[in-house]
């Protein structure tokens, strides 16, 4: 549950309006699933054919492996090289030479989190499979690409600004800096040990993105980011670099009184 991000309740319909704007931008800074981006007409190969057959198909193909499925079930997924390891005239069938089971993400899953799955596990091509097991997509490395390039975090800052601007009647500068992790005041309460663990990963490697805060008179409202900054902390740093949007006079937010 979100919870009331706007404190109390403004009957006016152009009020309401600029809530759900509001709330719609801010849902929206990791609201991406895999579902955006994965490819849904995906090349497979049946288990129940021969190893000469999956290569020809493979072959005439641009892909160097393929989703594994039994009928519309994923099974597996083999590669090249596999096949070509076990290529025998007698004809080994596909389901003799794969092992079981495969990881797989659901359309629904954040696709931030799949990405994180395919890092660490030095995974090209992640399958994608519904509640039954059926296959309905294939994520890649390419996909993930693609889908920072067009969301970088500048532009979460700047959806986040035109929001606050409609909301609030304000203006505000945008700007990046360094803030201090003391001097942030947080919003969100849960905090999950398998994304703490892949944002301290990401930090050690240089691949953090800029955190999202609002400036106050005293403080920073963090807006996102929050993983990083607990990561952060474990990690004995005491400054993120961050997007910081400046107000040209001070408002108080909904999410302000949430958190307290």
């Amino acid at each position: 549950m979100m919870g009331n991000w706007f404190g109390k309740e403004d009957r006016g319909k152009t009020k309401r309006k600029k809530n759900l704007n509001y709330m719609f931008a801010v849902n929206s800074i990791m609201a991406l699933k895999v579902k955006d981006y994965m490819t849904k007409d995906v090349l497979t190969v049946s288990s129940d054919i021969s190893v000469r057959d999956a290569i020809s198909i493979m072959l005439d193909s641009a892909h160097h492996s393929l989703p594994v499925v039994k009928g519309k079930k994923i099974v597996g997924f083999v590669t090249a090289k596999e096949l070509l390891r076990h290529y025998h005239p007698l004809g080994l069938m596909v389901s003799d030479i794969i092992r079981n089971g495969t990881i797989t993400a659901d359309p629904g899953m954040s696709l931030d989190d799949a990405a994180r799955i395919m890092f660490r596990l030095w995974i090209e091509k992640l399958p994608v499979a519904d509640d039954d097991g059926n296959l309905v997509g294939l994520l890649s490395n390419i996909d993930v690409l693609r889908s920072h390039i067009e969301r970088a975090s500048p532009s979460k800052a700047s959806k986040l600004k035109i929001a606050l601007e409609g909301l609030h009647d304000v203006k505000i500068r945008g700007r990046t800096g360094k803030i201090p992790i003391e001097n942030l005041m947080p919003t969100q309460k849960m905090i999950y040990a398998d994304e703490l663990q892949g944002r301290e990963y990401e930090i050690q490697k240089g691949l953090a993105e800029p955190i999202i805060v609002i400036k106050k008179k005293d403080y920073h409202v963090l807006i996102d980011g929050h993983h990083r900054v607990i990561a952060a902390l474990r990690l004995g740093i005491k400054e993120l670099d961050a997007h910081i949007l400046e107000m040209d006079r001070d408002v108080e937010l909904g999410i302000e009184k949430t958190a307290r």
